[in-house]
């Protein structure tokens, strides 16, 4: 059972995502799986476009991915309880979340101010 973001948008489905799958993002190659199994399996033509699809399609669709799919809030809760439980466990992992610092290995030196927050200046350090 997979889990992804519900994201709903205008125009076509193949094409929505063609910049994403440039970068040869694994979030892209997933998508772009994810979206060609679920229209395969309601026998909808991939490329069509979101605008030209009649309500009952557009319904099947949300039926399929909220039966088979983690989406939205359940998604967002079940991340939260997998970071808790890591803090829980107080593995390197979960200690690097607790102090608000990079958990995946990033350098800290430098950089990492997106999760180390506005930098505090420290008396007397001058170059």
């Amino acid at each position: 059972m997979g889990s992804f973001m519900l994201v709903w948008f205008e125009g076509d489905i193949e094409k929505a995502f063609d910049d994403l799958a440039s970068d040869d993002s694994d979030f892209a190659t997933w998508f772009r799986t994810e979206a060609k199994e679920i229209t395969g399996k309601l026998g909808i033509e991939p490329a069509r476009r979101v605008q030209d699809l009649s309500d009952q399609e557009v319904l099947q669709i949300r039926e399929a991915i909220d039966a088979d799919y983690t989406v939205e809030g359940d998604l967002r809760r079940q991340v939260a309880m997998n970071i808790k439980r890591l803090m829980d466990l107080a593995c390197y992992r979960g200690l690097r979340h607790r102090k608000g610092l990079p958990v995946r290995g990033q350098r800290t030196h430098t950089n990492a101010r997106t999760r180390k927050g506005k930098a505090k200046p420290i008396a007397g350090k001058k170059k």
